[in-house]
């Protein structure tokens, strides 16, 4: 008997069980109800949970909490969202978590008590969330358009059937559907070099370990109390485990009487590690202001206008370089917004006034721009640092761009002046998560919050060189607008500040290179910024492994890609040849074979369509999760796919109408 011969015959196969696993099957319901067709069979395959997929799994702690605010998340697309199907008529959800509390219970106990605490501002657990989308797609399934079946499993390859595919899981189930949809989500990475000697190190000398993933998949509870641990990555996974860590082990945050800001007083249990914190920047990432259920303060630039995107735009193709080109002005409009904090808290502090101050900063920005060739390191902007320095006069009230990257401009710092700069960086984020409006440090991260997401659709348009969409976007700028503008919850930053004034989190400082040392048969951090030099028996990695489809752990995309059935998406043009981080799949714009994944000899299948991370250099904005109000890649390529499976079926029923009889 052939594979084939031994497969389940099913309509579509979607492989990932999380969010846009989700809006495919809603949007197949949809559009199947809407025309009265016959229902579609559908198998969703997950290796965690099929619904809410690895980040929202439902068994993860409650200490995991999401970095967007409740009333930013919905599966149901509305009018914002550019799409040719019916449009949702599903709960967002907030308005979920009010049905929820309404009917005073839920299937899943905690559920109810959760739900019953949010509010738009608020920041859900990821388990609550991954039970919203668990519901939602059970609301999907019963509504007559599909039949869903859900699978528990890991699929390692997909193949040529004649005019159908075929998926094997490791366990030897196959299926067999006329249109296969990967929608794996944040794919991990495979152990680079360094992950593999740490771990081997630790097998060896008898030390602990966790190495960087999912903070839902790894053993915190091994990690030992009272002793100090080396923590790397400073990013939004840190802020989790170091929650798991003190809260979850029993600490409490208590409010400290009549502070401003908010400060929290951290009561350890006794049962917390100390965690010695390091990464290649030193300091943790920014923020979120804490806008409650307000309204959010928004950006609007006045250097880095839409009107001056827009001219970017109408460039040639691949004639725009971002280091020297884009970057100088943004980073003025950075400096700007700034100084406008700035200026509005102290009057006259900005010499000469806003606008002698603009432009100032749009004749840097141009000298950054002329001499782009000649910087020391990627991004810098020396006129821009230089122009900000000399517009204010109080030195407590400066700024530069620099900062950003190396928060001590690369100096290496004096006994005590470390301590001085966290006790610094203390008081600023608590200034901007109490007064987010008003704050200098939160009008930097919500001018980058503004300007991220048009710099970022310059290289998918095809505006930027090849070299710099690779060097740049990729290299560093997709970073800085994390740091900035994807930081955690208020809440969350306040207790990690906490944490920091109780000496249980110790921030190593900039630069810090982590190693084994054989000679104390343990662990050590040492900063070259700050001269801290810090051993420990166990290393936890508080970092992703995320993401880059070139070293990917996810075993199908490594089947398909060594077997020649998929791509990397090179980008080719007078630059060079340059290779991103994500699949070639064709725009959801393309007229014959949207979304399809594309092979090794430039062909597309449109059988295989590709979602979201995976396909991100071709898809943008399609990581992003999708809100309500506002236009979504996500439920627009959701939208799109179903479009696409619907047409392969019907092709597939005119073929072989006996069967279409019987399906």
């Amino acid at each position: 008997m052939s594979a084939a011969e031994r497969a389940e015959v099913v309509d579509v196969v979607v492989v990932g069980g999380g969010p846009r696993a989700v809006a495919t099957v809603e949007r197949l319901d949809a559009r199947v109800r809407a025309t009265d067709a016959a229902p579609v069979s559908v198998v969703v395959i997950d290796a965690v949970e099929v619904g809410a997929g690895a980040t929202w799994r439902t068994d993860q702690t409650a200490q995991f909490l999401n970095n967007t605010t409740s009333d930013a998340t919905t599966i149901h697309p509305d009018r914002s969202t550019p799409i040719d199907g019916p449009l949702g008529d599903g709960p967002t959800f907030v308005e979920w978590a009010r049905e929820v509390s309404a009917r005073g219970a839920h299937d899943v106990a905690w559920a109810f008590a959760e739900a019953q605490r949010i509010t738009p501002g608020s920041f859900p657990t990821r388990r609550l969330q991954g039970v919203y989308y668990n519901d939602q797609l059970a609301r999907a399934a019963e509504r007559g358009g599909v039949r869903l079946t859900r699978v528990l499993g890991s699929v390692v390859d997909l193949e040529r059937d004649a005019d159908a595919r075929v998926v094997r899981l490791t366990d030897g189930r196959q299926f067999r559907a006329d249109a296969i949809v990967l929608a794996q989500g944040m794919v991990q990475a495979e152990a680079s070099a360094s992950v593999r000697a740490f771990a081997d190190n630790a097998v060896r000398l008898g030390l602990l370990y966790i190495d960087p993933g999912m903070p839902a998949e790894k053993p915190w509870h091994l990690v030992p109390a009272g002793e100090p641990v080396i923590a790397q990555g400073l990013g939004a996974n840190f802020f989790d485990v170091v929650a798991e860590l003190t809260a979850g082990r029993g600490g409490r945050f208590h409010p400290v009487a009549d502070d401003p800001h908010g400060r929290l007083r951290y009561v350890p249990s006794g049962a917390e590690p100390i965690v010695h914190a390091a990464s290649r920047r030193g300091v943790p990432y920014r923020s979120k202001g804490d806008f409650g259920d307000g309204p959010v303060v928004k950006h609007t630039p006045s250097i880095a206008t839409a009107d001056w995107f827009d001219r970017l735009q109408a460039a040639p193709t691949g004639s725009v370089d971002f280091a020297a080109e884009v970057w100088p002005t943004i980073a003025a409009e950075l400096g700007l917004a700034w100084l406008q904090a700035v200026e509005a808290r102290h009057p006259g502090a900005v010499l000469g006034g806003l606008d002698v101050a603009r432009d100032a900063l749009i004749r840097a920005a141009a000298a950054d721009a002329a001499s782009a060739d000649e910087r020391t390191w990627a991004g810098a902007v020396p006129h821009t640092d230089a122009a900000l320095a000399a517009l204010v006069a109080e030195p407590g009230n400066r700024f530069r761009i620099e900062e950003l990257r190396r928060p001590t401009l690369g100096r290496a710092t004096r006994p005590g002046e470390w301590d001085a700069h966290v006790a610094r960086l203390v008081e600023d984020e608590l200034d901007s998560l109490a007064d987010p409006a008003g704050s200098p440090r939160q009008a930097v991260n919500l001018a980058m919050g503004a300007l991220r997401g048009r710099a970022s659709r310059l290289a998918v348009q095809g505006v930027l060189t090849a070299r710099s969409q690779v060097r740049d976007i990729q290299g560093w700028f997709n970073a800085d607008g994390l740091f900035l503008a994807s930081g955690p919850p208020a809440s969350r930053v306040r207790e990690v500040l906490a944490l920091i004034e109780a000496g249980i989190v110790r921030l190593v400082g900039p630069e810090t290179w982590i190693s084994v040392d054989e000679e104390s048969g343990a662990f050590r951090a040492r900063s070259a910024i700050t001269g801290r030099d810090v051993s420990a028996r166990s290393l936890i990695e508080t970092r992703m492994s995320k993401g880059k489809v070139p070293n990917t752990s996810d075993p199908l995309l490594r089947t398909l890609l060594r077997r020649g059935d998929a791509r990397i998406h090179t980008l080719r043009d007078a630059s060079g040849a340059f290779e991103t981080e994500s699949l070639e799949a064709l725009p959801r714009q393309d007229t014959e074979h949207p979304l399809s994944l594309v092979d090794a000899a430039g062909r597309p299948d449109p059988r295989v369509l590709v979602l979201g991370i995976p396909a991100s250099s071709t898809q943008p904005g399609s990581a992003i999760g999708a809100a309500p109000g506002v236009p979504s890649p996500l439920l627009a390529g959701a939208d799109r796919a179903a479009a696409v499976i619907l047409g392969l079926l019907a092709e597939a029923d005119a073929a072989r109408p006996l069967e279409a009889l019987a399906r």
